[in-house]
């Protein structure tokens, strides 16, 4: 049973998580020789503020205010 993580900062709508899920489903499928029920695929979703590169977080780097949210849902 392949298990895959996928850790992504917040921003996705329903509709494309639901797509990355599908397109990587379908990935396994093609390669692996999985049954599709037996994939799992579990999105973590990260607020830019915890989420970090090259010694910041996404949210400095992209000049987001300190204390600044995401919006549910919403693409930035």
């Amino acid at each position: 049973m392949p298990l895959l993580q996928v850790t992504l900062t917040q921003g996705r709508t329903p509709e494309q998580i639901e797509n990355v899920i599908a397109a990587l489903t379908d990935t396994l499928v093609s390669t692996l020789g999985v049954k599709q029920e037996s994939v799992r695929v579990v999105i973590q979703e990260v607020a830019k503020t915890h989420f970090g590169s090259a010694g910041m977080s996404l949210a400095r780097r992209d000049g987001k205010p300190e204390g600044h949210t995401e919006n549910n849902g919403e693409q930035q």
